[in-house]
This record gives structure tokens, C-alpha cells and sequence, in this order.
């Protein structure tokens, strides 16, 4: 197989299946939480994936990126549509896992949002996606977890405020 042929199969692959590598991350760290943790990871993912998912929404009836094989009249690596590109669904997904774990764990988030970035770049590389597509999604994916961080601290303190009565 020659050289280029062996970099587009590791693009596909990476684009197309690393971000299972995050779930897999995600749920080995979910299993060996206590579970406190295993509770409040629960629901922010769930709270906050909607949440993301629905900003991303938004954000793409906002903003058209036409896809880089359709503008650049080239062959993407990964048969796609040719719709709006913003943002970029692997991307997000991956990055909202990243920066939910990272609450918890440092190391663990930064791995998964290292993931996030192969990702992204991958998708970059084949010719689907634009790199503000894959930005727009790290800020949304960051923005939802805030959010949801937020919302979290503000019902924690409010059940406080109640046992305190």
C-alpha cells in the first residue's frame, strides 16, 4: 500500500471511529467512580448532550460553512453530503465528553480532549469538515458543559440553603 494510501486510511479510521475510543474512556471512568460521581457524571452528560446538541442546532441554522470537498471541488476521503458543515457533530460529541470528564479529572479529560482533537483534525484532513467547524463545536461543547456546571452549583447550593431551615 503506498504511503499516502496508509495516511488516508488512518485519517478515515480516526475520523470515522475514534470518538467510540472516547465512550469507552468515558464509561471505563464512569464504572470506577464513586458513586456520587457516577450520579452527577449521569446527568450532566445526559442534562448537558442535549444541551450541546441543541446549541449546535442553533448555531448551524445561524451559520453555513459549505464543506471543503464541495468549495474546493475535491473527492473527501469519507462520502458525505454535501450540507452544512457547522459544526461538526464527531467533534462535538468527543469534545463535550472531554471537557465533562475534566471536571472529575484532569488527566482523564485532557486525554479525551486530545481524542477530540484527533478527531477534528481528521475530519479536517478528509476534506469534510473546516477548521471552524471543528472550533464551533469545542466552544459549544464547552459552553454546555458551563452551563450545566453552572446550573449544578446553583441546585446544590439551593438543597443546602433548604437543610439549613
Amino acid at each position: 500500500m503506498p504511503y499516502s494510501a496508509r495516511v488516508d486510511s488512518i485519517i478515515v479510521f480516526v475520523a470515522n471511529y475514534f470518538f467510540i475510543l472516547s465512550i469507552l474512556i468515558v464509561v471505563a471512568f464512569w464504572l470506577r467512580a464513586s458513586s456520587r460521581v457516577k450520579i452527577n457524571v449521569a446527568w450532566q452528560l445526559v442534562i448537558g448532550g442535549v444541551l450541546a446538541y441543541g446549541l449546535a442546532a442553533i448555531a448551524g441554522h445561524l451559520y453555513y460553512d459549505t464543506r471543503p470537498f464541495v468549495s474546493q471541488h475535491i473527492h473527501p476521503l469519507i462520502a458525505h453530503a454535501p450540507d452544512n458543515g457547522f459544526p461538526s457533530d464527531h467533534a462535538l460529541l468527543t469534545a463535550f465528553l472531554g471537557f465533562t470528564v475534566l471536571v472529575y479529572s484532569r488527566r482523564i479529560g485532557i486525554i479525551l480532549l486530545l481524542i477530540a482533537l484527533l478527531v477534528g483534525a481528521s475530519r479536517v484532513a478528509a476534506h469534510i469538515h473546516n477548521s471552524i467547524d471543528i472550533v464551533g463545536s469545542f466552544v459549544i461543547a464547552a459552553l454546555a458543559v458551563v452551563i450545566v456546571q453552572g446550573i449544578s452549583k446553583l441546585w446544590v447550593e439551593d438543597r443546602l440553603r433548604q437543610r439549613t431551615k
